[in-house]
């Protein structure tokens, strides 16, 4: 918002330079985003009075004219400009005057001789001195204007004008009232505000002059509305000098006396209007909603169609604007309009808010009733506006309609601000009185009790719900700078979370495998949830308002984000794949029963090593199983692993199973069911999930230091047949069971199963490691032992031992 300094000073004048007040503004939080003249820099120039007209003896366009600029004797000037007439004043540029141009040095006046005639200065233009050109010639000054006065004095061309950024939630400062209030409590001054009479009707009942009823239906978003008739307006009154300077100052184009009023106590005091033609108004005045299908023609010849959930204005014949966005073009005020209704209303920032931007509109009554305008601001503007209308034009101002719904307007709770929380967010002490004055100054009702603040927002701050609000605005006014920068009592803890780095060694040991990270979205397509749908799993949660139809749920397994990108790779010409990824699975229906778990998850296809291998083979269950137990600890011992068959319906049910340590569940592994592949279009496809958190606990595992052994092991050989049914897991786990503290290691190095076997048996031959920590083992202590091993096999599973 663009706003003249000049203006801000006539409300509140603290006795510091533009450069300061712009610090004190964006120290509070109102940056400014840019601070410059309303001209550029130039000198030499000032009020002069055309005395005397002639024509150029040898140019028809030219003119000889006789200047007063109040010296001794008048200036003989050649001008070429269609409007110089005598007695007119304007701006002129002496000799040795530096007008502004794109070169930075300026144009500098000489004295000159135009076709035999001497020129001693230059009649300017609005364009000469850096301003916009409304005429094709002269700028014409008014008649009061002081002869010889410097142009910049006059014009007021040294104001500064501040561009301040303000942020969506202080809609209060979206005016030259609302910054100077601003000034005021920053710098502890009162705020001088125009007076404005009360608004007394001088003609409420003369012909003519009557304000239409008023009907609101639409309640909820227009609790208060006004109108006021002002008829018999003198057009030919055009806007006065400083209500168009503080317009176009403030980045406002001057339209017509009416329109620029409006405009005016817009910037003056943050109150859109709206003024109707009132000759064009038919019947009564009615706020409701928008009829689906309804258009409105506008003032920017823009005809919308409206929708249904749009506010409008409108007569018995139809819409006449679009609320608190854009009046329309039937009842716009022209030059030749002499009665209007003016419209002063609160409407609710709801029914406002996204209507602007639905039809590509943005104007400056959407930008301020979208963020909240003052709810007890309406009458005060309706005032000013008929007041400067009506003192200026000699108007008759009609009866007020207002209609109002107090239980729909928005109610300003009392927020309770203990006292001790204002050091403990800010950080230091401030005196209680100086946080009332603050508070008070801003327009709050402050209730100070013995140790809390009962602190009641004004109507115009929207922004101000929760204790943190007041303490911001205390510690912004009482100011940042003299807050002192003071190093924080810090309690410094220990502990350390490995997690990530934890986490990055599996992924190095999926990576020295040949693995490729992944990384992708926590949403998936729900077909390939559909495909991999079990009730293991869970139920999907979907999404209300997905990006994509393909990112539709939320994955309940990493393989619903792994699989698309091994589909990716295979149609570009990628037969060997590895991929893991690790993130979050989601499962749930609703995101109160929404669990969300941390996962690791591989997916392979293709050959166990790429093509350049002398020997290759297509990868297999064990293959995978290895890639998975690469990222187990490796201070884990094997007797704590269990597998067990895996009843997943994606999974192959004779190539997959569920991994277990120390009968925890930690995930799953195997192929993909060749029917789920066949749906995605992918060969064998091996995959598999593990949980993060039991796996990282089992890292973090604390293991005692112990002393190896002094004194040899033994290894001892034994085969045995057992039926092909018996799984080596259980075996393995009989022989730990019946093996003592001695058995330090155990491992299957032989596998047969041929014509010299029963059918339906195999030979499996497993290497013993027996060791003793305190002496060296006797050949009948470690027969003892193997005996006890092969006795337990023998009458759990019939095992058979062989001799050769």
């Amino acid at each position: 918002m663009k706003i003249s300094e000049q203006w801000l000073r006539q409300w509140v004048n603290p006795n510091n330079s533009s450069e300061q007040l712009a610090e004190q503004l964006t120290m509070a939080g109102l940056e400014i985003d840019d601070r410059f003249a309303v001209a550029r820099a130039f000198s030499g120039v000032v009020v002069g009075e055309v005395i005397s007209v002639e024509q150029h003896p040898d140019a028809d366009k030219l003119r000889v004219t006789q200047v007063n600029i109040g010296a001794a004797e008048p200036l003989q000037i050649v001008c070429g400009a269609p409007n110089v007439t005598v007695g007119m004043k304007a701006p002129v540029a002496t000799v040795g005057a530096v007008l502004p141009s794109n070169d930075a040095e300026g144009f500098t006046i000489k004295n000159g001789n135009l076709r035999g005639v001497d020129s001693n200065g230059m009649l300017c233009g609005a364009s000469e001195i850096d301003l916009t050109d409304s005429i094709d010639g002269l700028l014409e000054l008014p008649s009061d204007a002081p002869i010889g006065m410097d142009i910049r004095e006059y014009l007021g061309l040294d104001n500064q004008i501040l561009d301040i950024s303000i942020t969506p939630n202080r809609g209060d400062c979206f005016s030259v009232r609302g910054i100077a209030r601003e000034i005021s409590v920053i710098n502890d001054l009162p705020m001088q505000q125009p007076e404005i009479p009360a608004n007394v009707p001088t003609d409420a009942n003369g012909a003519g002059n009557t304000t239409p009823a008023v009907t609101v239906s639409a309640v909820e978003a227009c609790p208060r509305y006004l109108l006021q008739s002002i008829s018999n307006i003198d057009r030919s009154i055009d806007t006065p000098k400083w209500m168009t300077d503080a317009l176009v100052q403030s980045g406002l184009r001057s339209h017509n006396f009416l329109v620029d009023v409006t405009n005016y106590v817009l910037m003056e005091l943050g109150q859109p209007l709206h003024a109707f033609d009132a000759d064009t108004i038919e019947g009564d005045i009615v706020v409701r909603l928008a009829q689906p299908a309804e258009t409105i023609t506008l003032l920017n010849e823009q005809t919308i169609t409206l929708t249904g959930d749009e506010l409008v204005i409108a007569d018995d014949k139809g819409a006449l604007a679009l609320a608190g966005i854009m009046g329309g073009q039937r009842s716009s005020v022209t030059d030749n309009t002499t009665n209007i209704v003016l419209e002063s209303a609160f409407f609710n920032p709801l029914a406002i808010a996204a209507r602007a931007r639905r039809f590509g509109l943005h104007t400056d009554a959407s930008q301020r009733f979208e963020r909240g305008v003052d709810f007890e601001l309406p009458a005060l503007a309706l005032a000013r506006a008929v007041d400067l209308i009506t003192s200026v034009t000699g108007s008759q101002a009609g009866q007020i309609v207002k209609v109002e719904n107090i239980v729909h307007l928005p109610t300003r709770t009392p927020i309770t601000l203990p006292i001790t929380k204002v050091r403990e967010v800010i950080g230091i002490e401030i005196e209680p009185a100086v946080m009332v004055r603050i508070l008070t100054q801003l327009g709050f009702e402050v209730e100070q009790q013995a140790d809390k603040l009962i602190c009641t927002p004004p109507s115009y701050r929207f922004d101000m719900s929760i204790r943190e609000d007041l303490i911001e605005e205390i510690a912004r006014i009482y100011g940042y700078d003299n807050i002192p920068s003071v190093l924080p009592h810090l309690q410094v803890s220990m502990d350390y979370d490995d997690t990530a780095d934890l986490t990055h060694e599996m992924k190095l040991a999926l990576v020295n495998n040949g693995y490729m990270e992944a990384i992708s979205f926590s949403f998936s397509d729900a077909k390939i949830e559909a495909l991999l749908d079990d009730k293991a799993l869970g139920e999907v949660l979907a999404l209300a308002n997905p990006i994509s139809s393909d990112l539709a749920v939320m994955r309940r397994t990493l393989l619903s984000s792994l699989l698309p990108c091994v589909q990716y790779n295979l149609n570009r010409q990628q037969p060997r794949v590895r991929f893991f990824e690790t993130g979050l699975s989601f499962v749930g229906q609703s995101i109160s029963e929404l669990v969300q778990t941390p996962s690791i998850a591989l997916v392979a296809v293709g050959d166990v090593w790429d093509e350049q291998a002398y020997q290759n083979r297509a990868l297999d269950f064990y293959d995978l199983k290895h890639d998975i137990e690469q990222l187990l600890p490796a201070q884990i011992d094997s007797a704590r692993i269990r597998y067990e068959r895996s009843a997943l319906a994606f999974l192959h049910p004779g190539q997959s199973a569920k991994l277990y340590i120390d009968e925890v569940y930690i995930g799953w592994l195997g192929q993909l069911h060749p029917n789920t592949a066949k749906q995605l279009d992918l060969p064998a496809t091996w995959v598999g999930q593990l949980s993060l958190a039991p796996l990282l606990t089992l890292v973090r595992e604390q293991h005692a230091i112990t002393t190896p052994s002094k004194f040899p092991h033994v290894r001892r050989d034994i085969a045995i047949l057992v039926d092909s049914d018996i799984s080596l897991q259980t075996l393995q786990a009989t022989i730990r069971a019946a093996a003592d503290e001695l058995l330090t290691d155990l491992w299957l190095f032989d596998v047969y199963e041929g014509d010299k076997v029963p059918t339906g048996q195999r030979s499996l031959a497993f290497a013993l490691i027996w060791q003793d920590k305190a002496q060296t083992l006797s050949d009948d202590a470690v027969k003892t032992a193997t005996d006890k091993v092969v006795q337990a096999l023998t009458e759990q599973h019939a095992a058979q031992l062989r001799d050769s």
